[in-house]
């Protein structure tokens, strides 16, 4: 053991020895970056050629009088501001005191036009301005009697150009993320426009940077979708409704709008729909077609990424829309805005949307406890009175389930929508109702939900609701909680009217004001 490490301390070389190879590497390293160096650069305000940039700079202010260094920092240009002032010098070869007599307001090289090299090759321009400006400040020059920069100027050098390689890896990094999002993008189109295809023609419309951007992006998330699969009223309420009426699909073109994971059109599929085009604007679409093809089902589904109002289909009319549009309180998201431009668009005479038609409905809520916890929390908080909170508490409908015995009264259905003729002008509308109350208590709130049905040229017709009364769903009910309870008595009713609009500030949302007896208040959804 001895012995080997005897011959190891031999065998290795003084610190000294290390540190004059470092040395030499590093000379070496330097020599050659100074040869890079040599090329010739023109000044920029007569017709000499210097050795090297920092020449041309100390020869631009010994004999032009302007120091550039000074420049960059008096205006804080940037690399593109350097880069632009560079080239407006040359290209109106102006002289040195255009720049000594430049005021602090807008510079003459604004235009990105001055982006474009007037030399090629230019050093000055493959010259990082900050790394002028710190050489400057620390004193650091080039050897008058050479012509060629220091050694510290070389060592200065190298370190910026390693943080400038760190931050080009962070770009490249960033660079084939994109790049990754395109091969998928790519793929995508290859396999839905592959010869001999034409039942799996993909499409991407032109993306829009607008209001829609946050909204199709939450659809790109996964667990949207897992949460509406696992939705057995919902999704066995489709698939029953085309599994129970193959002779409405068979044969038939079938336009399924905002497909997300496919669900819809691999049902219609399998019901005998001859072609079936999905549409979606999300992120989600790319996963569809996977699952489309994993179920052999890509010479009957075609699937375009767009919104249905921006892209153009592979027929002029579609037999059947199908569209899983619904939200909150029925008409939240305005998904239903969509499917109507499709029917207006693209159905042919005698086809069908469905679901066909939908009930809106209204029912008080006695829930005494739920109240307290939301509203009246706010009388006393930690020994504190926060009740102003209450103003803005109330205002929010909330969405969540409400308990069956919690209903104190019959529902009350305040909008039928026919989806084969209703118009987009009736998606806003103001409605009077009546709640016949149940039980002599407390209303502490207004619950709202929707009936579904597929109804049109079915003979197994198909339903589902989202009441409190019957199996809960994803979108549960929509509540719109009162300030303040309201006594009822058993059999009376109790009068109210509820205008609902679309929020201008965000058209997905809505604006609902409701009023009961001589209250009224406005709620957001």
């Amino acid at each position: 053991m001895a012995e080997s490490t005897d011959a190891r301390e031999e065998e290795m070389p003084e610190l000294s020895d290390c540190e004059e190879e470092e040395e030499e590497d590093e000379g070496q390293w330097l020599e050659e970056e100074e040869e890079e160096e040599e090329a010739a650069v023109s000044c920029l305000f007569c017709d000499r050629s210097l050795s090297s940039v920092p020449v041309t700079l100390q020869h631009c202010t010994a004999e032009h009088h302007v120091n550039l260094v000074d420049v960059i920092r008096k205006h804080s240009l940037d690399d593109y501001g350097y880069i632009k002032m560079i080239n407006f010098i040359r290209s109106k070869k102006c002289d040195a005191s255009c720049l000594t007599g430049l005021s602090d307001g807008p510079l003459p090289w604004e235009s990105e036009d001055f982006l474009r090299p007037v030399l090629q090759d230019d050093p000055l321009l493959q010259t990082d301005p900050e790394e002028l400006c710190d050489l400057q400040g620390s004193g650091v020059s080039a050897c008058p009697s050479s012509g060629a920069p220091s050694h510290d100027a070389l060592l200065h050098r190298a370190r910026a150009a390693e943080e400038r390689a760190r931050q080009s890896e962070e770009a490249l990094s960033r660079a084939m993320d994109d790049l990754h999002k395109l091969k998928v993008l790519a793929q995508g189109l290859v396999l839905n426009a592959a010869p001999g295809r034409a039942g799996n023609q993909g499409t991407v419309a032109e993306l829009r940077e607008d209001e829609d951007e946050a909204y199709f992006g939450s659809y790109g998330h996964y667990g949207i979708h897992e949460e509406m699969l696992k939705d057995k009223v919902r999704t066995e309420s489709y698939r029953d409704f085309m599994y129970r009426n193959p002779d409405v699909f068979r044969d038939k073109v079938v336009l399924d709008v905002g497909c997300g994971t496919g669900i819809l059109s691999m049902f219609a599929a399998r019901a005998g729909a001859k072609k079936v085009i999905a549409v979606d604007q999300s992120e989600i679409i790319y996963q569809a077609m996977d699952i489309v093809r994993s179920n052999q089902l890509e010479d009957k589904i075609t699937l375009i990424k767009g919104r249905i109002e921006d892209i153009r289909l592979p027929v002029e009319k579609v037999d059947i829309i199908i569209s899983e549009w619904m939200g909150y309180f029925l008409l939240f998201e305005s998904m239903l805005d969509s499917v109507l431009y499709a029917r207006d668009h693209y159905l042919a005479d005698g086809g069908s949307v469905y679901p066909d038609l939908c009930n809106l409905s209204l029912a008080a809520v006695g829930d005494t406890e739920r109240h307290q916890n939301r509203i009246a929390f706010w009388d006393d908080v930690y020994g504190f009175n926060m009740a102003c909170m209450k103003k803005a508490v109330v205002p929010e409908a909330g969405v969540e389930v409400v308990k069956a015995d919690a209903l104190i009264s019959e529902p009350a259905v305040i909008q039928t929508l026919d989806c084969n003729r209703v118009c987009l002008s009736e998606l806003e509308f103001a409605s009077d109702f009546c709640l016949k109350i149940t039980n002599t208590t407390e209303c502490t709130a207004v619950v709202g939900y929707f009936d579904i049905f597929f109804d049109k040229g079915c003979g197994n017709k198909v339903t589902f609701s989202t009441s409190p009364q019957v199996t809960k769903t994803h979108w549960k009910q929509t509540v719109f909680l009162l300030e303040t309870p309201m006594s009822v008595q058993a059999g009376e009713e109790l009068q109210g009217k509820i205008n609902v609009r679309k929020n201008k500030k965000d058209p997905r949302s809505l604006l609902v004001t409701l009023e009961l007896r001589d209250r009224k208040q406005n709620y957001s959804l």
